[in-house]
């Protein structure tokens, strides 16, 4: 990447709501009721109230991602300021993890995936979606990216197990740092869940402290919502399923702050690429000027425009080493009379990584892959 981000940081009053039926989550929590999707302008016109001139800053979590939510009033929407993108979350754990089961079924974990993510927000906006055997989503393509929080991680997926545990325990860790360099970089707002900024090793259930009539029942369905996953519906599994009212299943999903120090590789990662995000005079100056494109099935690239042609390459591989040679995609191509000079890379020893090679010379392009084991 030659050079790089500006993030703007202001006091928000938090307002999250469900907005409409969650099909993809567990109905066990026992079920929030659906806020009517009628009902989002009057909470929005009150939060702005409310407010007396703070900024404000409203969330929907949506899963039948209606795009009309986060438009302006004056264009037939409900004026939210973003909505969570649970594609990007469901795409990137096929792609780190190679599990496709259940609410992952419609997902391939490629970089096309991430590419048009980048670019238009959700995947899915109006194409039929074979698990839930109809359409799902509304046209999106108007959005702008800051319209879009993406996440690798949040309380309700990682909570959607038998054995609660995070993404770093599922993936490796080259591909896995690949990956959070992602999402840090990318156009969109980035959302990291209670402890994946140090790589907490610490399991994250679900848990609920009700009476012991609703606590017997909670378990049940709990059990019963997990079988949509065929690996959590065999007898065996079932049996390793914690209870979600029992208290040491809340103290072991404690975090553990230690962990700061001790996983301090992990937290410089995720501290520098936020800097990075930040500070870097390309990467920091949002809504971005950008373009992406496929390098492989494994690997893609996002290229953020600067005014002066001091553009910035991000390139992202979680597959094998990449050869590219010839490279017939003109978003590699530097500007004129320059050529491109590594400015940060997820392999440096000091993220845990086994060190960067030259990526760009006389043998044309060398993608180091992020599949490696270390």
């Amino acid at each position: 990447m030659p050079d790089e981000q500006k993030t703007r940081c202001e006091p928000a009053i938090p307002a999250r709501e469900h907005l409409s039926k969650q099909t993809d989550r567990s109905p066990s929590q026992p079920k929030k009721r659906p806020y009517p999707l009628h009902s989002a302008r009057s909470l929005v016109r009150q939060v702005r109230t409310s407010a007396r001139g703070r900024h404000t800053f409203v969330v929907g979590e949506n899963e039948a991602q209606h795009a009309r939510l986060v438009r302006p009033p004056g264009r037939g929407g409900f004026g939210l300021d973003a909505l969570w993108n649970d594609d990007f979350h469901h795409s990137a754990m096929v792609a780190l993890t190679g599990r496709r089961e259940a609410y992952y079924t419609d997902y391939l974990g490629r970089a096309q995936e991430f590419v048009s993510m980048a670019k238009h927000g959700f995947l899915y906006q109006g194409q039929r979606y074979k698990w839930q055997k109809k359409a799902r989503g509304t046209p999106a393509l108007d959005l702008a990216p800051e319209c879009f929080v993406v996440f690798l991680q949040n309380h309700d997926q990682i909570a959607n197990s038998a054995s609660g545990w995070r993404l770093d325990r599922l993936s490796s860790p080259g591909r896995l740092r690949a990956m959070t360099a992602y999402l840090l970089l990318m156009p969109g707002i980035p959302m990291l869940f209670q402890g994946q900024e140090f790589g907490a090793s610490g399991p994250f259930f679900y848990f609920a402290d009700y009476e012991s009539g609703l606590a017997k029942l909670v378990r049940e369905g709990r059990a019963a919502s997990l079988v949509q996953f065929p690996s959590l519906a065999t007898a065996e599994m079932q049996s390793q399923l914690v209870d979600p009212g029992d208290v040491n299943t809340f103290r072991r999903s404690v975090l553990d702050l230690g962990e700061r120090e001790r996983h301090a590789s992990v937290y410089a990662l995720h501290r520098d690429l936020l800097a990075l995000r930040r500070e870097d005079p390309i990467l920091a100056d949002r809504p971005c000027r950008f373009d992406g494109a496929v390098l492989a099935d494994e690997a893609w690239l996002i290229r953020f425009f600067a005014e002066d042609g001091a553009d910035r390459l991000l390139i992202v591989n979680i597959g094998p080493d990449l050869h590219l040679d010839p490279a017939p995609e003109p978003l590699l191509a530097p500007v004129d009379g320059c050529g491109w000079q590594v400015r940060w890379s997820s392999e440096s020893p000091s993220y845990g990584g086994s060190g960067t090679a030259p990526v760009y010379g006389a043998d044309n392009w060398r993608i180091p892959g992020g599949g490696r084991s270390e």
